[in-house]
């Protein structure tokens, strides 16, 4: 698995952008961008709450059935919470998470955005207790508040360097968020950032089983495929990794991100690992930016490719030596060990394609390695991951290569091809589904309506060779 490190507290796959996308302008900048989705919101006239008490008071009367009163009064009364902010800890500690969950919310959120509140030892348990207890319905009546705590939560355990007591709150988090399933919020990348901190990358994976058609703000895309690609990489799941990074680098944008860029870097790496193989080519629907620019920035992992393909262990390992400082500081360098191993491993596999029986004599001398013996652990390991089928005869030092036992018959076969075939056609329905919507949308018919018009001017037809002269 690569190596996650740059830095002195183990925070992963920020490279070169974790000055741009710190946790604390990355959060200014996140609301910013959701603010788009409001900014046709009328702020509701303001009104003045004389005390916290009264204000206590109100959240706890309307609480029971009147939640959308007490949402009129909470909006219009802001500007006193906010002026009020610095006091509200202990005014929260009047309110049940579970029974005051909109009250909760917007004192919690004024609260927080208080230096002080920050430094409170017990700040993380109460937010945590906040999130694990409040109402869904509720908290979605302000998911910009609840994102805004939830950001904030994961920045206290980033800082106290404690991000596994940030990940079973932020799972619940984003499920409380969500809509559905389908659904990506501001979240999602805040629970896989604090699984990559935490290690705990198969609680990450979880998450990235589910099928998204829905996505609040574009951005949050980048960031979500990014760090699950690496929470895959983790959890050796490469082909999954593979289709992640492939989202982040084929993603619309107007100008490179360096997301983007360490996204394709990895992208190269692990498709050497995965396939044996990097098409440097991008597909039509990749953004201008992107074909434009990558290739710029990512030459020595091109280097690297071109190096693999020539199948030259040697050859691969000096394009290593050679780069080495740059895979450091990128800290990608564990994911380029990999993939040297990988050499090793398709050169093997080739064998097996030539010959029945080969000495490990013969496949060290060929595969270049040191030692029959290193031979032999090479091809064990194989065996044992299912990568070839074969059987070694210790005591003439043989190896037989096998055909591929499996006769694709078996319950758990017929289950997991049963499995997939009900997941396409679920994807189908969906697809459908997304086209009929589409395709009754009054903005792409305009769109493609312009297009046809633009493609079957007469003036385009000015300039055609005639064929035939009468």
């Amino acid at each position: 698995m690569g190596r996650f490190r740059d830095n002195k507290y183990n925070k992963p796959g920020l490279m070169l952008f974790v000055d741009e996308i710190s946790h604390k302008h990355q959060q200014r900048r996140d609301e910013e961008d959701e603010s788009d989705q409001y900014h046709y919101y009328q702020r509701p006239k303001q009104v003045r709450m004389e005390s916290i008490e009264t204000l206590v008071a109100n959240i706890i009367g309307l609480s029971e059935g009147k939640t959308t009163q007490l949402h009129t009064l909470l909006k219009q009364s802001e500007d006193s919470i906010q002026n009020m902010a610095s006091q509200l800890g202990q005014s929260l500690d009047q309110l049940d998470p579970e029974k005051h969950s909109l009250g909760y919310l917007f004192l919690l959120e004024a609260y927080l955005s208080t230096p002080a509140a920050k430094e409170q030892a017990e700040l993380i348990p109460s937010v945590a207790r906040f999130i694990n207890s409040c109402v869904a319905e509720q908290i979605r009546l302000e998911p910009r508040k609840f994102t805004y705590i939830c950001k904030t939560f994961t920045d206290v355990v980033v800082q106290r360097q404690v991000p596994i007591m940030g990940v079973a709150p932020l799972r619940i988090a984003v499920r409380k968020l969500q809509p559905s399933s389908e659904h990506l919020t501001a979240l999602h990348s805040e629970f896989l950032l604090v699984c990559l901190l935490a290690k705990c990358y198969k609680t990450g994976y979880s998450i990235l089983k589910d099928d998204i058609f829905e996505v609040d703000q574009p951005r949050n895309l980048f960031l979500y495929c990014y760090y699950g690609g690496m929470i895959c990489i983790g959890q050796k799941q490469f082909r999954r990794a593979i289709q992640l990074l492939h989202n982040v680098v084929t993603a619309p944008m107007q100008s490179l991100n360096c997301i983007t860029v360490e996204a394709y870097k990895k992208y190269i790496l692990v498709n050497l690992i995965q396939n044996g193989q990097f098409s440097a080519t991008f597909p039509k629907y990749a953004s201008s930016a992107a074909q434009r620019s990558l290739k710029h920035f990512s030459q020595p992992y091109l280097d690297l490719a071109t190096s693999y393909s020539t199948g030259k262990i040697a050859e691969l390992e000096s394009c290593v030596a050679t780069h080495r400082e740059k895979f450091e500081s990128d800290t990608n360098l564990g994911l380029v060990n990999q993939v040297v191993t990988s050499l090793y491993k398709r050169n093997i596999q080739r064998l097996t394609q030539t010959y029945l029986t080969l000495s490990l004599q013969d496949i060290a001398n060929t595969v270049q390695l040191n030692t029959p013996k290193e031979a032999e652990m090479r091809v064990l390991q194989m065996i044992e991951d299912g990568e070839i089928f074969a059987t070694i005869n210790q005591k003439d030092g043989m190896v037989s290569f096998l055909e591929d036992p499996e006769q694709y018959k078996s319950c758990e076969m017929i289950e997991s091809i049963d499995t997939s075939i009900q997941r396409i056609m679920s994807l189908s329905k969906k697809l459908n589904s997304v086209h009929e919507v589409i395709s009754c949308d009054p903005a792409y018919l305009g769109k493609a309506e312009r297009h046809r018009n633009q493609r079957f001017e007469m003036d385009d037809f000015d300039n055609v060779p005639q064929r035939f002269n009468m």
